[in-house]
């Protein structure tokens, strides 16, 4: 199937590599059916959530321990059940990126961490009860620390 999007223009989309939502994502219940996008430039480590609902949307996920080698937030079993089967297999977490107007604000969710069992395409976000993660995670020197690394 082909979809026009907003930042990468038309793309051919193979169904079998949807990932599916079913509760959607906070903030856009009606969101359910996502591409895992893998960014050419940069550093590689960003990758972008498509939805294929609406092709102006599209979120910019990273690995959180590219971020936080030690991210291991204690999650409920009961709410990864929805998730037919995950296992630390084919377990893939990514957290969302805010990037403001003012890039050096750039951050990261880590209380929202979205979990996708990588064999059954199917996800969710979900809420991480834990002080120790922060909504907004300052990432802008962390990135161009790696950036610098990656160059020399």
């Amino acid at each position: 199937m082909t979809i026009e999007t907003k930042l990468f223009g038309e793309i051919t989309v193979d169904e079998s590599k949807l990932i599916s939502f079913p509760q959607g994502i906070i903030g856009f219940p009606e969101l359910k059916d996502f591409l895992l996008i893998h960014d050419g430039e940069g550093n590689g480590s960003i990758k972008w959530m498509q939805s294929i609902q609406e092709p102006a949307f599209a979120m910019p996920v990273v690995d959180p321990l590219s971020i936080i080698p030690d991210y291991n937030p204690d999650i409920e079993d009961e709410l990864l059940k929805p998730l037919d089967g995950i296992n630390q297999d084919n377990m893939l977490v990514l957290v969302t990126i805010t990037v403001p107007k003012e890039i050096e604000k750039m951050s990261v969710n880590l209380k929202g961490p979205i979990i996708i069992n990588s064999e059954a395409r199917k996800a969710g976000q979900l809420i991480i009860d834990d002080d120790k993660y922060q909504v907004k995670y300052p990432i802008y020197e962390i990135l161009k620390a790696a950036k610098e690394k990656a160059g020399e």
